[in-house]
């Protein structure tokens, strides 16, 4: 598995932090090229919840099943793909004191192998480590503004 790590600090608490990550309808807001991400299945929540996602690459749009494999509240949220491009994002939450909160995120994924392994792992390496940075940028930035908003930052 090929792994992209980054980590931040959000002025927000970590429930706060949490709530928003967890929260299906907010994806496509912060997460880079989602485009989609309804649930499918008895949850939309919580450990076994399962998405439908939709993902813009250029032209191209890339679907995929997610199931959320790993949930603590305020702590984790790990989601892994149901076939296809075997994948996973996990979001790991951090309460540095009461108004702020650090997120870590690390973005596995496994290409097939041989030469059209390597050479689309030439072209989507830069791709996913743009797409993790600018997601923790938009997502940080939204949770400030949102918790601003409401009078408690």
């Amino acid at each position: 598995m090929i792994h992209v790590r980054h980590t931040a600090v959000a002025a927000v608490p970590v429930d706060v932090a949490f709530d928003y990550i967890d929260d299906y309808r907010n994806v496509p807001t912060w997460m880079f090229g989602v485009s989609e991400f309804t649930p499918f299945g008895e949850f939309d929540q919580g450990l076994g919840a399962t998405f439908d996602a939709a993902m813009q690459i250029g032209p191209s749009t890339l679907r995929s099943k997610l199931e959320v494999t790993e949930w603590e509240k305020n702590r984790i949220i790990k989601l892994s793909s149901l076939g296809g491009v075997s994948n996973s994002s996990t979001w790991e939450f951090a309460a540095i004191d009461d108004s702020k909160t650090e997120l870590s995120v690390d973005f596995a994924y496994k290409l097939p192998g041989g030469i059209a392994g390597k050479a689309l792992g030439r072209l989507i390496g830069p791709f996913v480590e743009n797409a993790v940075k600018n997601s923790e940028e938009t997502l940080r930035h939204s949770l400030e503004e949102q918790f601003a908003a409401r009078g408690e930052g």
